[in-house]
């Protein structure tokens, strides 16, 4: 296999994935990888900036994994292209088919039996969807460098865009959308019923008539910039409570699309429709356990005896065991044990992932984390109460909306249920927090 047919095979992926075909920049892109170019010798080529080609590359990389249904990152294009081939070919008389995706190489050029060569204007804009190739538009998704066994942070992201191979072939569209710019609900919805309508220039109908009339998977990340700061979990930014009602139809209402909410915070909505038997699932991501070795192992660090020591006490969170891993190597020499010896928690660049979080609680939330804090073991909401100059309603919202921003834990403790925190939570706090006195 050379690249020429490389790309002639990328180039029937991508259109029976997203009716689009690959652009210049694209097959540039593919040619430099399949040579072990570096970006800023592709960007030279193209005259392009080194930033832009990048950010094109993560793009392209993304729809061909989802295509093949494994990662494809430019270091791996080349091997994983002749690979995956390899794995998939079978001999059909003259011609070599490809698995089930009916692309056929025959002497010495790619073609796919249901995607002509010459394709029609009219075509490439608004292609049949086949059975098992869904329509992807996943241009706000980011590039996933390390998948550790399934899980910013606890790996939300990560996991559900591993999942799209898996399960794409049960939908017809599947669309993801980051909320971090804070769009507002009517901008979102345009957008999605454009793509899902594939920029017919028609009156175009609402979008849970497309979900009713196509199977859609749509994934909004960064949910919480949509919520306002220094209250508690889950209140709307002003002019953007209608996202609230727009959930609640979704979950209420008949259709045969499925969303995924992403999000620090779990929306009200979501906590009241969610439920054994109810249409709302919410699923909380507790960290690795021994799979996080593997960011050991790539950090080199030593006594492998002592890793579990660490997972435990950063809830093996794959982000922060990175970037406590990364401190080990620089200041320990990569020794866990001369880490552990110290009696403090360090925290090092953990700090300023902390106080994004810690910065959106409201004054409520802060009096109960620091109280928790000082107190050595788990706690009933009895105790809190009693330390505390909140009423009783106060200190249960406040607890529930902690809860609802993942910063608390729930302790089982016969009959009754007690509350703490979180090792590195108590330790931030106790720096931030309780400072004075």
């Amino acid at each position: 296999m050379d690249i020429e047919e490389a790309l002639e095979l990328a180039d029937d992926l991508t259109f029976t994935t997203t009716g689009q075909q690959l652009d210049s920049l694209q097959k540039s892109i593919l040619r430099g990888a399949w040579d072990n170019q570096k970006y800023r010798e592709i960007a030279q080529h193209n005259h392009r900036s080194e930033k832009y080609v990048k950010e094109a590359g993560f793009k392209l990389w993304k729809l061909l994994s989802v295509a093949l249904g494994e990662d494809i990152h430019k270091s791996t294009f080349r091997s994983r292209f002749e690979k995956w081939i390899a794995s998939h070919i079978s001999n059909s008389g003259n011609c070599v088919q490809i698995g089930n995706d009916n692309i056929n190489l025959c002497g010495e050029t790619w073609q796919s039996s249901e995607v002509p060569r010459k394709r029609s204007s009219k075509t490439s804009q608004n292609p049949e969807p086949t059975a098992k190739q869904p329509r992807l538009d996943l241009g706000d998704a980011p590039e996933i460098l390390t998948f550790y066994d399934g899980l910013s942070g606890i790996g939300k992201t990560a996991l559900t865009l591993q999942l799209i191979p898996e399960i794409q072939h049960e939908f017809d569209y599947i669309i993801y959308r980051s909320l971090r710019n804070c769009p507002t609900l009517k901008t979102l919805q345009t957008n999605l019923i454009k793509f899902v309508s594939q920029q017919q220039e028609i009156e175009l109908p609402s979008l849970i008539e497309h979900l009713r009339s196509s199977r859609c998977l749509i994934i909004l990340d960064d949910l919480q910039t949509i919520f306002t700061p220094r209250q508690l979990a889950g209140h709307y930014q002003p002019g953007y409570e209608n996202y609230g009602t727009f959930f609640k139809q979704l979950a209420e209402s008949s259709h045969n699309s499925c969303l995924i909410l992403l999000s620090w915070e779990k929306p009200r909505e979501i906590a009241a429709l969610e439920g054994e038997n109810r249409p709302c699932k919410s699923l909380q991501l507790n960290g690795l356990g021994a799979e996080a070795g593997e960011i050991f192992r790539e950090k080199r660090l030593a006594e492998e005896e002592k890793w579990s020591q660490l997972i435990d006490l950063y809830r093996g969170n794959p982000l922060w065991l990175n970037i406590i891993a990364t401190m080990i190597q620089d200041l320990f020499g990569g020794s866990v044990s001369e880490f552990l010896s110290y009696d403090t928690l360090f925290l090092g660049d953990l700090e300023s992932l902390l106080h994004q979080q810690c910065d959106r609680l409201s004054e409520s939330e802060k009096q109960v984390i620091s109280w928790l804090a000082s107190e050595a073991e788990p706690v009933e909401i009895s105790k809190i109460s009693a330390n505390l100059e909140l009423s009783p309603s106060a200190l249960l919202q406040a607890v529930q909306s902690l809860g609802r921003r993942l910063l608390i834990e729930k302790v089982k403790q016969g009959e009754k249920t007690l509350f703490t925190l979180q090792p590195v939570f108590i330790e931030y706090v106790k720096n931030q927090f309780l400072k004075v006195g």
